[in-house]
Formats: structure tokens, sequence, C-alpha cells
């Protein structure tokens, strides 16, 4: 079965001669910079798992296009001194598309897929002050039987002491969602997301700490423009949506927004909190990034993502660390990824008041 996972990853069937040339030129009109920083830890890969403890985030597992394997390497990121180290493998297996979040003072990776299309709903926990990762409770099955919990391409959060997974694929799209207690080591299941079953979707949190989002993302082939909040209190609340399908006239630009295998981050612009989704796939790569505000639920354009195009990258959101230039706090990490046949290692960082400058 494994020539299954070529059909998962659409490889190209003419061989990428010049990526940098696929890079459309930059609309100077738009605010934002990306500035390359250092290549990532370890191998090139797509479809990775990363999280953030404190300052410090972590990428672990993806998939390596030139090897045509998953990995099963974890790799600590430290941001301000812009430096990699590698920690203790993951002991579940090579893998890839699972997700990744944090509770507290520990990381969590649960669910993938491996090179053979078995999916995973295991639960693993990584604690950085032993470098131990322990297995914890899976994924319980969604009704569907022995191992209907199972899947890739699902999203993750964490809202106070709890983590979220949800959505995905085993097979076919689902829209289930699951709250997992560390202290406990259970999980409960929540109301489902109310709109479209979806794999690959973007979720991201208020820098509060208090509510998710849900947006992006495809459901057997059509890419899905529906945009959702949930608040552990209040429950999911539907958004305006990300394409122009009103009336009014705030959308008329919604024209490149939805995608699916983007990615979202949160920090300031100018002081104030905003929300981005930038990279991803909609019929082809798109390197349009966009800015969300939290509180006046629009959209509007950023500068483009400044290196190759590509799906299945990973994104970091420091939210209590200084911003240089930005008048506030918050940095924003974006890297790996894949781009036709190759992964990619190299990384930026996102300056969202800093004009375009195309030599950094």
């Amino acid at each position: 079965m494994k020539h299954l996972k070529k059909l998962i990853f659409l490889s190209a069937s003419i061989i990428l001669i010049a990526i940098s040339c696929s890079q459309p030129p930059i609309n100077p009109e738009f605010s934002g910079n990306w500035v390359q920083s250092f290549q990532i830890g370890g191998w090139p890969r797509s479809a990775a798992s990363a999280f953030v403890i404190g300052d410090t985030g972590y990428i672990a597992l993806g998939f390596n296009q030139s090897n045509d394997s998953s990995l099963s390497d974890l790799w600590q990121f430290d941001p301000v001194k812009n430096n990699w180290t590698q920690k203790a493998f993951f002991p579940g297996g090579p893998r890839h598309s699972a997700v990744g979040f944090a509770v507290g003072k520990m990381g969590y990776v649960a669910t993938g897929i491996d090179d053979y299309a078995k999916y995973y709903q295991d639960n693993w926990q990584y604690n950085p002050a032993t470098n131990v990762w322990t297995k914890m409770a899976s994924l319980p099955d969604n009704g569907g039987g022995a191992g209907s919990g199972a899947r890739f391409d699902a999203v993750a959060f964490a809202i106070g002491n709890y983590g979220y997974v949800g959505t995905g694929n085993n097979g076919s799209w689902l829209k289930d969602f699951w709250k997992f207690d560390p202290s406990a080591n259970t999980w409960t299941q929540i109301t489902n997301l109310p709109g479209n079953k979806r794999s690959g979707a973007v979720a991201f949190t208020s820098y509060n700490d208090t509510t998710a989002y849900i947006v992006t993302g495809q459901n057997n082939g059509n890419e899905l423009y529906d945009f959702w909040s949930y608040n552990p209190t209040s429950g999911w609340l539907r958004l305006r949506d990300i394409s122009n399908t009103s009336s009014d006239v705030y959308d008329d630009d919604y024209t490149d927004i939805v995608r699916d295998h983007a990615v979202g981050f949160v920090m300031q612009d100018g002081g104030v909190w905003k929300a981005f989704i930038a990279t991803g796939q909609n019929g082809s790569l798109t390197t349009k990034t966009w800015e969300y505000d939290f509180a006046t639920d629009l959209w509007i354009r950023k500068t483009p993502y400044e290196r190759s195009p590509r799906a299945s990258a990973v994104s970091w959101s420091f939210v209590n660390l200084a911003n240089p230039g930005q008048g506030g706090v918050g940095r924003a990490f974006v890297g790996t990824g894949k781009s036709s046949l190759l992964s990619l290692d190299d990384y930026d960082e996102f300056f969202p008041l800093q004009a375009y400058n195309p030599n950094d």
C-alpha cells in the first residue's frame, strides 16, 4: 500500500525546474515584510507538527519528498537566538499530517498517517524539562467502530487547561471534536463543528487564550469558505465567510483567501492583536497572506509570502516576545512545506508593519 501516499501529496508529473521563478511579483501597496531566517534543524519536510511551549517552538515528524518517507525527529527552536537543537525522537513511529498543541508546560502530538497509509489516533506528551515522550490516552473512537477515531490532516488548539482535536480525514471527511484533559488523561466529546466536514484546515486561538477559530480546508475536493469560532462557554459561532458571498462591499476583494493546507498565526500589528493566514493551495500553490481583525471580523491583504509557494508548512506564534520595530509584542515564523516534488527547510519571520523589502 506504500503507493497510496503519493495520492495524498498529489505529486506533479513534471519535475520542478526553478521554483523561484514561480513567485509572483509583490504589490508594494500591501504592508508587511517576510525576512528569511536560517534553515530549520533536520531534514526538509512537509506536513510536520508544531507547538509552542512558553517562548520556545518545536517541530516534529513530517514527510521528506527526497527520501519518500516519513520522519520521527523532534527539533527545538529558540526564536531569540534563532537556533535549533535536536531533542528526543518521537517514539510513536514515523508519520506525517499529525497535529501538535501545547497545554501548560507540555507539548502534545496526536493522530497522523504513515508511509503505508495507516491512520493513527494515539496521543503523546512531550516534557521539555526531561526531554521525554509519554504515551497518553488515545483519541476515542467516534462511533464508527474500533479505530474510527484515527485520522490525518486534523486541527488542534488549546484553551486554558485543555487541548482540542477535531476534523480531518480517515478515508472520509470528519467534523467531530474532542477535548483533552491532561490532568485526568481523558477525552470528552464536544459539539461537532457545525459547518462542513473538512481536512487541511487552519486553527488559531485569540491572544488571550479564550476563543479558537477554524477556517479554510477542503471536503471531497471542494474548497470551503465558512469560518467558525469556538468558546468553551458559549460554543460555536459562525463568522463572516472568507469569500465574496454577501451583497455588501466588505468582501468584494475576498477572491483568494480560500485554500487548504495553509498556516495560521497570531501577533500584534501596530499594537493590535491580529490573526494571519498564509501559504497553502487552491488548485495551485499560493503565497497570498491575509490579516484577520478579531474586533471587526474583517480581512485585509498583507504582503504575500516572499519565498517559494508551498503547502503543508508550519507556523509558530510567540505572543509574549517583543516584536522588533512593530510597536508591540508577538513574533511569528512560517517554514518548511512542499512545493511540487520538493520538501523545504527554509523559514521566515513576518513583520506586519515593515515595508516590503525584496533583499531580505
